[in-house]
C-alpha cells in the first residue's frame, strides 16, 4: 500500500514539473511579437536599416528577381 502512494506521489510531481516546463517555454510568437517590439521602437532610418538587411538575408535563400 505505501509503495502505491509513493508511485503516485512520484507520477504527480513529474506531471507538475512536465506541466511547468512546457508552460514556460517561450513560444515562437513571443520571439516574433518581441521583435515586432524592437522594431517599432526603432526611428525610421534605423527600421529601414533592419528590413534592408533582413531582406538581403531572405535574399539569400532564395532568388526574389524570378527567371529572366
Amino acid at each position: 500500500m505505501t509503495v502505491v502512494v509513493v508511485i503516485a506521489a512520484i507520477v504527480v510531481l513529474l506531471v507538475a514539473v512536465l506541466f511547468l516546463a512546457v508552460r514556460r517555454r517561450p513560444r515562437q510568437d513571443d520571439g516574433l511579437r518581441s521583435f515586432r517590439r524592437h522594431i517599432d521602437a526603432l526611428s525610421p532610418e534605423a527600421r529601414r536599416e533592419v528590413q534592408e538587411r533582413a531582406r538581403r538575408h531572405d535574399g539569400g535563400s532564395r532568388d526574389e528577381s524570378g527567371p529572366g
